[in-house]
C-alpha cells in the first residue's frame, strides 16, 4: 500500500494526524570468545578506533575554562622567638642551635645516685685545662683535683669496683690525671683558678683567671645542656617530650608539641593551642609578609595516569591493583584524586626561610584567557570544622617549617630501657638492657648485674643458721634478675578503677641468713626518676602497651650552618617488640 501524501508535515506532526508504528533492526557484533582484554585493547594499527575512544572519553569537547600561566600569591610569617619547656616559665628560643637540641636537651648527670659518672667528660675536662696552663703547674693542680681512687671494701663503692674494666680505668687514671668536673665546679661556684696554690705572681694569677674563663667558655660550647635540670622538655611520666613555640602575632600563636618521641622533628609535629597561656612574643621584626610571582606547573607524580588517550603511562604504580573497601575513605581518596582529579591540579613554587611560621592569605591567578581570579584559603569567613593537608591542627595557622636539622648522626645508647608487660606475673618491668658505666659510656645490664651480685657475695660473709630437719623446704619466691626494675599497679588517688604503674623493688638475696635483705636499685637515669630524692615514680598504664615500649638515651651531633658541631645528650622513645615474661613466681615447696 503507498503511504499518502502530505502536504503540511509541520501541522501533521503538531496535530499527529497519521500515526505509525517504527521499528528498526540494530547490527551489533557477536563476541566469539569470552575473553575481552583483546578487543578492549588500543591496537596503534587501528587510529579510527583511537579517535572513537578519545570522542567517548570527551577529549574533543571544549570547556570554557583557561589554564592558569601565572600566579601571585601572599603569605604572612612569622618566627618563633619563645620556647616553653613542659609546664616551665618561656624563656627566649636560642637563635644558634636547631630545634631538636633545644627540645631534646639533656643535662649531662655527672652524678648517678652516690657514683660518680661521665667519667670520660671529666678526664676529658682535665686534660683540656692542663693543656691550657704552664707546665709547671700541671702536678699541683692533679693534687688539688685528683681522680678518686675508690675503696674496695666499702658498699658505696660497689659499682665502680665490681666491674672489671671500670675498676681497671680508675685505677690507671687515679694519681695521673685530673678530675676536671670538680674544678669547673669550683669555678661555677665564683671559685678562682688559683684557690689552694700558694707561691704565684700577679701574671701567674691573670694569666690563670683569663684560662679559667677559656675552660669555662669551652665547656659550655661542647654540649648543650638546659640551664637546669628541671627546664628540660622530657616528661618522665608520659615518656615523651612537651613544649611549646611562641610566634609574635595578633593574637600570639603558640604552637605545642605534646607528644614528641624525639628524632625527627617535623611540622606534623606540632599544634594551635589557642588556649595556651601566653609566652610573652611580641617581636615585631619577628613577623614579616612574602609576595611572590611564580608559574604554575601541572602536578607530576610517578605512575601518573595521562590525561591523554594516545600517551601511556610508564607502569611504575599499578592502581589497578590496590584493594579498597567501603570503609578505606583515605584509600578511595587517593584513587579518586589519582584517577580522576590529578591532572586538575596545578603546583605553585614557593621557597620559605628556616623556622618560619607562614599562611597564606591568598593567591591570584590568571588565566590564558587573561582573566584574574582571587582564590581565598578553604574555609575563610566560615565556622564549620574543616581539614587541610598542611594545616596545623586548632587554628587558622598554615604551615610551620621548624629549625630542624637536615641531619643528626646518633652515638650508641648510654641508657636502654625496655618497658613490658607480664601476664603471667601481673607486672610491667622496666630491663635495664643498657646503663651507664662510670667511665662514661654504656655497658650491658644484664652483666653489670651478675658481676654486682658476684661481687657482692665475695664481700659478703654468710651467717651460721640452723641446720634444716624438716624434709622440704618454702620458698617465698624465685629470683629475677637485677636489671628488671618491676612496675606494679595502684589506683590513681580519687579514683577507685583507674590505674597507674608505681617503681617498686625486688630485694636483694645473698644467702639464706637472717637479715633484712637490700632493696635493688636501678641504675639508669630514666629510672631513677625522683628516687634520690625519695618522691614516688608513676607512669601511666597507657603509655605502656601491650607491644610495650623502648627508652633509649644517647648523644646526638650535628653540625650549624657554620660548619660548627653540635652536640647534645637526648632521650628517644619507640615502639617495642611485644610481652615477656620473668618467670617470677611465689610459693614452692622442695626438699633440701
Amino acid at each position: 500500500m503507498p503511504s499518502p501524501r502530505i502536504p503540511d508535515m509541520r501541522a501533521a506532526i503538531r496535530d499527529r494526524l497519521f500515526p505509525s508504528v517504527t521499528t528498526w533492526n540494530r547490527v551489533e557484533g557477536r563476541p566469539r570468545t569470552a575473553e575481552f582484554s583483546r578487543a578492549l585493547r588500543a591496537d596503534v594499527r587501528d587510529p579510527l578506533w583511537l579517535l572513537a575512544r578519545q570522542w567517548q572519553l570527551g577529549e574533543f569537547r571544549a570547556e570554557d575554562a583557561g589554564s592558569p600561566v601565572t600566579a601571585m600569591f601572599h603569605l604572612s610569617t612569622a618566627r618563633p622567638t619563645r620556647f616553653v619547656p613542659r609546664d616551665e616559665p618561656p624563656s627566649d628560643l636560642p637563635a644558634d642551635l636547631p630545634l631538636e637540641a633545644v627540645a631534646e636537651q639533656r643535662m649531662v648527670r655527672f652524678m648517678i645516685g652516690r657514683d660518680r659518672g661521665a667519667f670520660d667528660l671529666r678526664l676529658a675536662m682535665g686534660r683540656r685545662w692542663l693543656k691550657l696552663i704552664e707546665a709547671g703547674l700541671r702536678p699541683r693542680f692533679i693534687e688539688l683535683y685528683p681522680v678518686e681512687l675508690p675503696d674496695p671494701r666499702a658498699a658505696l663503692d660497689a659499682a665502680r669496683v665490681a666491674h672489671p674494666r671500670v675498676w681497671a680505668t680508675i685505677q690507671a687514671a687515679a694519681g695521673r690525671l685530673m678530675d676536671g668536673f670538680e674544678f669547673y665546679t669550683h669555678l661555677r661556684r665564683d671559685g678562682l683558678p688559683y684557690d689552694g696554690i700558694d707561691g704565684l705572681t700577679d701574671v701567674q694569677q691573670q694569666a690563670l683567671d683569663v684560662a679559667g674563663q677559656r675552660f669555662v667558655d669551652w665547656f659550655q660550647d661542647l654540649i648543650a645542656q638546659p640551664r637546669s635540670a628541671a627546664r628540660g622538655a622530657w616528661d618522665a611520666t608520659h615518656l615523651e617530650h612537651r613544649f611549646a613555640l611562641g610566634a609574635p602575632g595578633d593574637p600570639e600563636q603558640v604552637l605545642t608539641a605534646d607528644e614528641y618521641p624525639g628524632g625527627r622533628l617535623d611540622w606534623y609535629s606540632f599544634s594551635v593551642d589557642p588556649n595556651h597561656p601566653p609566652t610573652g612574643a611580641s617581636d615585631p621584626t619577628a613577623r614579616g609578609a612574602v609576595t611572590r610571582t611564580v608559574l604554575p606547573g601541572p602536578v607530576r607524580y610517578p605512575g601518573m595516569p595521562n590525561s591523554r588517550w594516545w600517551a601511556f603511562e610508564d607502569g611504575r604504580t599499578n592502581f589497578g591493583a590496590v584493594q579498597a573497601d567501603t570503609t578505606d575513605l583515605i584509600r578511595l581518596m587517593l584513587l579518586e584524586f589519582a584517577l580522576v582529579f590529578s591532572d586538575d591540579w596545578m603546583l605553585l613554587p614557593c621557597d620559605l626561610d628556616v623556622g618560619a611560621l607562614a599562611a597564606v592569605d591568598g593567591v591570584a591567578v590568571t588565566d590564558v584567557f587573561g582573566q584574574r581570579f582571587w582564590v581565598e584559603p578553604t574555609g575563610v569567613g566560615q565556622d564549620w570544622q574543616r581539614w587541610g593537608m598542611y594545616r596545623l591542627t586548632g587554628g587558622d595557622v598554615g604551615l610551620f617549617l621548624p629549625d630542624a636539622a637536615p641531619k643528626v648522626a646518633v652515638g650508641p645508647p648510654l641508657e636502654d630501657i625496655v618497658f613490658i608487660r607480664d601476664e603471667n606475673a601481673n607486672l610491667v618491668w622496666a630491663v635495664e638492657r643498657v646503663i651507664p658505666l662510670v667511665t662514661g659510656d654504656g655497658g650491658s645490664g644484664e652483666e653489670a648485674a651478675g658481676e654486682m651480685l658476684v661481687y657482692l657475695r665475695r664481700q659478703h660473709t654468710p651467717q651460721p643458721g640452723p641446720s634444716p630437719a624438716a624434709p622440704i623446704a618454702y620458698r617465698v619466691m624465685t629470683t629475677v634478675p637485677e636489671h628488671w626494675i618491676p612496675f606494679i599497679p595502684v589506683h590513681v588517688p580519687g579514683d577507685a578503677r583507674e590505674i597507674q604503674l608505681q617503681r617498686a623493688a625486688l630485694p636483694r638475696i645473698l644467702d639464706d641468713g637472717p637479715g633484712r635483705p637490700e632493696l635493688v636499685r636501678p641504675r639508669t637515669t630514666i629510672l631513677r626518676e625522683g628516687l634520690d630524692p625519695g618522691t614516688p615514680y608513676f607512669v601511666p598504664e597507657e603509655e605502656v602497651p601491650r607491644a610495650g615500649t623502648r627508652v633509649t638515651v644517647a648523644y646526638n651531633r650535628t653540625r650549624r650552618p657554620d660548619g660548627r658541631p653540635i652536640i647534645w645528650l637526648s632521650v628517644h622513645r619507640e615502639s617495642g617488640r611485644g610481652e615477656a615474661s620473668s618467670g617470677l613466681t611465689f610459693d614452692h615447696l622442695s626438699t633440701p
